[in-house]
């Protein structure tokens, strides 16, 4: 999942609108998005368990 994140970030540093942010911007979003991610497969994977 990581792995997967860290290459659209990659993708859209080469060519994209995060192209045209700055750097550490472009980094806060990819680290909210990252959390996004994590929160949500968290709470997906619990609420298998209790199913």
């Amino acid at each position: 999942m990581v792995f997967l994140v860290a290459a659209l970030l990659l993708l859209g540093l080469l060519s994209g609108t995060v192209a045209h942010l700055p750097v550490p911007v472009s980094l806060v979003a990819a680290a909210l998005v990252c959390g996004w991610l994590l929160l949500f497969a968290v709470r997906e994977r619990r609420r298998r368990r209790h199913h």
